[in-house]
């Protein structure tokens, strides 16, 4: 009878806290909503939308997006195209689907061009990974498994991982050099491997998250910016940074693509290792986090408490928690969900959203602090992993009910 009881009341309050979450998450998905309308009519202006020129940041002394070329040099090129194709999901409006497919076609230049650097996955995954999955247009595919093949391309087998940034290997004299960042690319691979481009894409992705596993991480789990090796040896020279405080610190934004990253390995692979390591290189992060649950750009900043914030790392981290929250037992499951909830109601507060001030979603990331770049501003990564995240809790929350029924009957 007492677990009978204790599992009913564990269903009112799981039903409680859900009914609670949707009416917070529908709010914010419909605040982002709202967003994405006025970026299109400042985008069209008294004219024509020009489809090949993104939204990338809104400096904090301006209320109007910057735009930038696509390119493949532009590595947030297909992030606003992401953001359309979730603002679609949510929507079902056909208006929103037209513009989605608009952006996300004036990349196609991509599926032709040889590789510049890693970041194929940034702009093609998050484009038309996401248009396929909603539409199942094929041309969309074909553009994924051609991008795969030329990621591939940047595999070095004597290291065991994707060199990064080929500009930097004369520029600042790096050999082969990979960076965390690298880890969200491997979804493109994993994706492509298992939709007809072969088990290499796939055995190219666990061998980066292998070695990117056992040497870009300090004793702490926090993770270096940059890991060099040696190109013809594959060596592992030494672990560095390019964007966080300094070689030591725990760059925020490098800590939330590991946290993804590597939640997505285990999903990809079933392998455990893959979800414990998530979990070791989550509880540094974690641990470590303001009142808030919005993090300093870096955890090591010499400033705080007045270093400035950086809503992009948690976006990512928030729905990176979410996913991982998912795979693992019931305490540690709600804590990750609690977590990210707190982080995803921080970013929807007056402290962190743009609002009437300008129309991108959030206020207060920080691109790269080291190069005076994108401090304090709106940018257009960090409204993708937001609308993301809140996308995430709402399909966790519609499945987290029924989950709960099925648990009280059996327990009965």
């Amino acid at each position: 009878m007492k677990k009978i009881v204790l599992g009913l009341s564990l269903l009112a309050l799981c039903a409680c806290s859900a009914k609670t979450d949707t009416k917070f998450v529908d709010k914010a998905l419909n605040y982002c909503s709202a967003q994405t309308n006025r970026t299109l009519v400042e985008l069209r202006g008294n004219s024509v939308i020009d489809y090949s020129m993104m939204p990338r940041n809104i400096l904090k002394d301006s209320t109007k997006w910057s735009c930038r070329k696509a390119t493949k040099e532009e590595w947030t090129s297909g992030f606003w195209s992401g953001v359309l194709w979730y603002d679609y999901e949510f929507t079902r409006d056909p208006k929103i689907k037209y513009e989605a497919e608009q952006f996300t076609n004036s990349l196609a230049f991509l599926s032709h061009t040889p590789a510049y650097d890693h970041d194929l996955g940034f702009l093609v995954f998050t484009s038309y990974g996401n248009g396929y999955r909603l539409t199942g247009n094929v041309a969309y595919k074909k553009i994924i498994l051609n991008m795969a093949d030329t990621l591939a391309t940047l595999f070095n087998p004597k290291v065991g991982t994707i060199l990064s940034w080929p500009r930097e290997v004369k520029a600042k004299g790096w050999p082969h050099n990979t960076i965390i960042d690298n880890m969200i690319n491997l979804e493109m691979l994993f994706w492509a491997a298992k939709h007809g481009g072969g088990k290499r894409l796939y055995d190219i992705a666990v061998s980066h998250a292998d070695h990117t596993m056992k040497y870009q991480f300090k004793p702490d789990y926090s993770c270096y910016h940059v890991a060099l090796y040696d190109a013809s040896s594959g060596k592992f020279i030494k672990g560095i940074t390019h964007q966080g405080y300094n070689d030591r610190s725990m760059w925020a934004r490098g800590q939330g693509w590991a946290i993804y990253g590597f939640t997505m390995c285990y999903r990809e692979t079933g392998d455990k290792k893959y979800l414990d390591f998530a979990q070791k290189v989550t509880d540094a992060y974690l641990k470590r986090l303001p009142e808030d649950a919005i993090p300093y750009w870096d955890f090591d900043a010499p400033d705080i408490p007045h270093a400035p914030r950086d809503a992009s790392a948690g976006a990512i981290v928030a729905s990176g928690l979410l996913e991982l929250s998912t795979y693992l037992p019931t305490y540690k499951s709600f804590e990750y969900k609690a977590y990210a909830i707190r982080m995803l109601r921080s970013l929807s507060s007056l402290a962190y959203q743009s609002g009437n001030h300008n129309p991108a979603f959030l206020l207060h990331s920080t691109g790269h602090w080291p190069n005076k770049s994108e401090i304090d501003a709106s940018i257009i990564y960090a409204d993708y992993y937001y609308i993301e995240a809140l996308l995430r809790l709402k399909k966790l929350n519609e499945g987290h009910k029924l989950f709960k029924v099925i648990e009280v009957v059996t327990s009965k």
